[in-house]
């Protein structure tokens, strides 16, 4: 699963994106994955709730990776 992520403008949705792809393919579990995807996108946004995260990341991975969409998304001006 190795999904071209250059069309995504976000700094972060971009960084989200590609640290899920490379830990899926490490052989990660879905729920580390995601943890680790809601800090980097924190790390980026450090005024973000853990809820409001974890909610963004979630839209994300769903649209890429799930629905392998290139519409663009909601989400921070960066």
């Amino acid at each position: 699963m190795e999904l071209e992520v250059s069309h995504i403008g976000r700094k972060c949705e971009r960084a989200v994106v590609t640290a899920y792809q490379e830990l899926h393919n490490m052989g990660q579990s879905e729920m580390q994955i995601f943890a680790a995807c809601t800090t980097l996108y924190r790390i980026h946004h450090p005024e973000s709730s853990i809820p409001e995260a974890r909610l963004l990341v979630s839209e994300w991975i769903d649209h890429h990776i799930v629905r392998q969409s290139r519409a663009r998304t909601r989400g921070c001006n960066c």
